[in-house]
């Protein structure tokens, strides 16, 4: 599709350069024809003039017709070839730039293809799963009541999957929008924070991991509520991939006109051939799959990047495998 495209919108390009070039040619060649009467008008003078003289007075060497023929051949030919080498050359670089024009759009159909299959395939298993156990309920001819409610609670584990599924999904449709989802303002640093430790403490104490965080009154900016969800990503992940009684720690450092705030934990950490990808979509570490067993689409951190992409900040990581990982992220300075 995109290469048709590519081969049209360079055929346009040519046909606009060609037209002006054509134009130009045009009036070079007017405007040398005109010349060349006037030239020609003025050597019937001499011609008369010389011809009615009876003396031998100064003659100037004039041009013959047939000179004047070659000269206009010869502007002809040189107005072909320079339109040519313009054809050529144009051809090339409006190929050249109407790839340019199209890589942007080519690869946001590419990334949207690639979201629709992504979210394809995480829907595909819980509702297989509600499917097949429905099929196999039906199927039995000796249903006890006891049997429909074991069911009907699998099912809302697995409606309680599509719906985490399907809201990580809206969530980050809407911090894909350019400022669709963030109202940029002045925030209090330390009430993010609180705010974000508050919603993630009853994970944590299932899990008895204590949270540490010294004070601190930057204020950044950006939209308090959204910032407050991408710390909420950054310690349910800490608390989610860390030791039953370790602890997850908050640091906040301010440098020149930004301030980083790291999420330490203690947990299974992150290997390195995994660093380039924890940021893409539904992808999951083989670390996580295997090692832990929570639950989970991949969803979190792309959420957490789209974030403070919006806000002009910047996320990294920092981890090695068995020892915990850091997550830092900088914020400017209100």
């Amino acid at each position: 599709m995109f290469h048709s495209a590519r081969i049209n919108l360079t055929a346009w390009y040519l046909l606009i350069i060609l037209i002006i070039s054509l134009l130009f040619s045009m009036a070079i060649y007017r405007e040398s024809e005109h010349e060349l009467g006037r030239i020609e008008r003025r050597q019937r003078v001499w011609s008369e003039r010389i011809n009615g003289e009876s003396s031998r007075s100064y003659r100037p060497d004039l041009l013959e017709p047939i000179q004047i023929q070659d000269i206009r051949n010869r502007i002809i030919s040189t107005l072909i070839l320079v339109n040519g080498i313009i054809l050529i050359f144009s051809g090339g670089l409006g190929y050249f730039l109407a790839g340019k024009t199209l890589k942007p759009i080519q690869e946001m159909v590419d990334e949207q293809n690639q979201f629709i299959s992504d979210a394809s395939h995480e829907l595909r298993t819980p509702l297989t799963a509600l499917k097949s156990a429905m099929e196999v309920f039906l199927r039995d001819k000796k249903l006890l009541l006891s049997d429909a409610k074991i069911l009907v609670t699998q099912n809302i584990e697995d409606v309680n999957k599509l719906q985490f599924l399907s809201d990580g999904l809206l969530q980050l449709t809407q911090y894909q929008k350019p400022n669709g989802h963030t109202k940029m303002q002045t925030a209090l640093l330390s009430n993010v924070i609180r705010e974000a430790i508050r919603k993630i403490q009853p994970l944590a104490k299932r899990k008895t991991i204590t949270i540490e965080f010294s004070t601190s009154d930057y204020t950044i900016k950006g939209d308090e509520y959204v910032l407050t969800d991408l710390l909420v990503i950054l310690l349910d992940n800490a608390v989610k991939y860390s030791h039953k009684g370790s602890k997850v720690v908050i640091n906040v450092k301010k440098a020149d006109s930004t301030i980083a705030v790291s999420v330490r934990d203690e947990g299974i950490g992150i290997e390195k051939k995994d660093f380039p990808h924890i940021f893409d979509r539904f992808y999951r570490a083989d670390s996580a799959r295997s090692k832990t067993k929570t639950g989970g689409y991949g969803l979190g951190l792309s959420i957490a990047k789209k974030i403070i992409e919006t806000h002009h900040g910047t996320i990294s990581v920092e981890s090695k495998q068995g020892q915990g990982s850091t997550f830092i992220v900088q914020f400017l300075i209100a």
